[in-house]
């Protein structure tokens, strides 16, 4: 079963500096269809002005996970963490019991334009934890890319949840077979920029698809492409 979460139906937010999609419930928008799909609980398509974002808060037994696609974001928290992130760099932090951070955009006159993911973790009050890797010389290889995992296998960020993520940057016309690693898996796309084809249901930026009861998909593009893809439990 396929169905497409359309990038026009999403739920929007305007706070000037911050200019907001979102694919589930978040904040002051409510849709009791979209809370969520299966452990994703928040997929949030972020511009931030230059020089501006979010203050010091808190955040509590959540995986959550930035993917820039343009710009920089600035990330400080309470474990002493300071880092930038860029387009190619996959960025995890556990919440666990706790932890405060914030984000602002570091490039003072260029938009930031970021997905802030969140997946619910396998259980509460993990240790608090940060990982941030770059993906992006394996990216220009035109393939699916695993970029986290639970066990951290292959070099990804790793998770407290059995969730694959995987990021393509496809430059040139590709296809590619996907087989979920077990019976009883779920999948859900989102695709960052371009149009990508996926089990013959064709997508376009900023569209979502939740997938379940296939053993496996077949991705195809015939234009360059930018898109994540989630193997659930």
């Amino acid at each position: 079963m396929i169905q497409v979460r359309k990038s026009d139906e999403r739920g929007h937010a305007d706070h000037g500096w911050l200019k907001s999609h979102h694919t589930f419930s978040f904040a002051d928008y409510y849709e009791p269809e979209f809370m969520g799909f299966r452990d994703l609980r928040v997929i949030n398509d972020d511009f931030i002005s230059g020089g501006r974002g979010f203050p010091t808060h808190p955040h509590k037994d959540m995986e959550i996970i930035t993917y820039v696609i343009e710009g920089a974001l600035e990330h400080r928290d309470t474990l002493g963490t300071q880092s930038v992130i860029r387009p190619g760099e996959v960025q995890r932090m556990s919440a666990g019991t706790g932890i405060q951070h914030s984000e602002f955009n570091s490039l003072p006159d260029k938009t930031t334009h970021l997905l802030q993911i969140w997946i619910l973790p396998d259980k509460k009050n993990h240790t608090p934890g940060y990982e941030q890797k770059s993906f992006a010389e394996q990216l220009k290889k035109n393939t699916l890319l695993l970029v986290a995992s639970p066990t951290g296998r292959d070099g990804t960020v790793s998770l407290h949840q059995d969730v694959d993520l995987y990021a393509a940057k496809w430059s040139q016309p590709t296809e590619q077979k996907f087989t979920f690693r077990g019976d009883n898996r779920y999948g859900w796309v989102q695709v960052v920029s371009g149009e990508v084809s996926v089990g013959g249901t064709q997508l376009k930026t900023g569209d979502g698809l939740a997938i379940s009861g296939e053993k496996g998909l077949q991705f195809s593009a015939s234009k360059p492409v930018e898109f994540l893809f989630f193997d659930l439990p």
